[in-house]
């Protein structure tokens, strides 16, 4: 809605409530004409759901206690929608009256919670109003790919970015320059006598910026902004994780009148290792071993990212699928700088051939073990 229907309207009037109602009293005054003018219960009744409209949106106002707020102060500030002032023509009382929508503009939109700041700046602040403010530049949006090991330990890569930025920063053709402007000399300003009260608004014949440009860039026809391409290094942190979105500070569109520059956020993609993978911050390593070393227990070396191999532990009986941890030994985490486990998962290889010897023993195993089932109580458990 635009910020003169927000001044204009009467919400305490549409719920039926008082100016100092409570939020419950609100509350139940909507849910009971909510009830009486829903849309599904008056089908094809055009005017109750346009009422049903006015009652939500008195709501969504009443109901919020910062906006309830500047609903309050705009309504005490501006009446109905007009500033009276004394000695002007018009009006009641003798005092001279304008229309909210001269004062937003010609009744430019805006949103219900938009800062009065920024309107009492235009009214009150002369040459002050805010097209002269430093304007923050937007913020990019890049993709970058790393390998596995870069993306544990950290990388500096360049990024080649596209965007808008400044264009020789004045618009005017190269080897030219612009001249103050010559109705708000240079303010960017120019006020509008309203009888008694002056209205600062942008300058319409330089649009705000100050200057005219009488032989503009070819590039940005004067605006003194274009697409351009530029390349910047970005250090991308320590565990980093497939898709996940860096913000690099001020390394966006940079801004105008002195104003900031935005921020660049770059989505990261990593390059699936063939040997290690990570589960959250712990990093992963699935290794083979034998029957023998998995029933007796051993210890077996494992690898490690970065070449040294580890030494691990196998304990006896240890079964198909045992998870085993080996605490600090993984990579540092952003998020708090220590060092992370690694998790070993042990797979039982069987082997595909045997020679004699080893066919010979596994049989005198199977003589000695005969009487063990594992699959006992799973039969057992199947039948009951």
């Amino acid at each position: 809605m635009s910020t003169k229907d927000f001044l204009e309207k009467d919400y305490y009037k549409t719920l039926g409530v008082s100016k100092n109602a409570s939020a419950d009293e609100i509350k139940k005054s909507y849910r009971k004409l909510a009830r009486k003018y829903h849309p599904d219960a008056n089908k094809g009744n055009a005017s109750a759901e346009e009422r049903f409209k006015e009652i939500s949106e008195a709501y969504n106002v009443l109901s919020d206690d910062k906006r309830r707020k500047e609903y309050d102060e705009a309504r005490s500030l501006f009446g109905s929608g007009g500033i009276r002032m004394p000695g002007g023509q018009g009006g009641q009382g003798g005092g001279y009256s304008f229309d909210l929508g001269d004062l937003f503009g010609g009744g430019g939109s805006s949103t219900t919670g938009g800062r009065l700041g920024d309107l009492l700046g235009g009214v009150f602040g002369g040459r002050g109003g805010t097209q002269a403010r430093p304007r923050r530049g937007a913020d990019l949006e890049t993709e970058t790919t790393l390998s596995f090991v870069d993306s544990i330990d950290g990388a500096t890569v360049s990024l080649r970015l596209a965007g808008e930025g400044p264009c020789h920063g004045t618009g005017a053709k190269a080897g030219t320059v612009p001249r103050v402007c010559p109705n708000c000399e240079g303010t960017g300003q120019e006020s509008r006598n309203l009888g008694g009260f002056a209205l600062s608004e942008p300058c319409k014949t330089c649009r705000g910026r100050g200057m005219v440009v009488d032989d503009p860039c070819e590039v940005c026809s004067g605006s003194g902004r274009a697409m351009s391409t530029r390349t910047i290094l970005a250090r991308i942190p320590a565990g980093v994780a497939d898709g996940q979105r860096i913000k690099l500070k001020g390394k966006g569109v940079p801004g105008e009148r002195g104003g900031p520059a935005g921020d660049l956020y770059v989505k990261v993609h990593v390059t699936p290792h063939p040997v290690f993978g990570r589960s959250g911050n712990q990093l992963t390593v699935t290794v083979p071993v034998t029957f023998t070393e998995a029933a007796l227990g051993a210890e077996i070396k494992v690898p490690s990212l970065h070449g040294v191999p580890l030494t691990v532990r196998i304990p006896p009986g240890t079964q198909n699928g045992k998870v085993l941890r080996l605490r600090g030994k993984g990579f540092r985490r952003s998020s708090d700088g220590a060092l992370g486990d690694v998790h070993v998962t042990v797979e039982v290889v069987v082997p595909a051939k045997l020679d004699d010897k080893a066919k010979a023993a596994l049989e005198a195993y199977r003589e000695a073990t005969a009487g063990d089932d594992p699959r006992a109580e799973l039969l057992q458990q199947a039948r009951s």
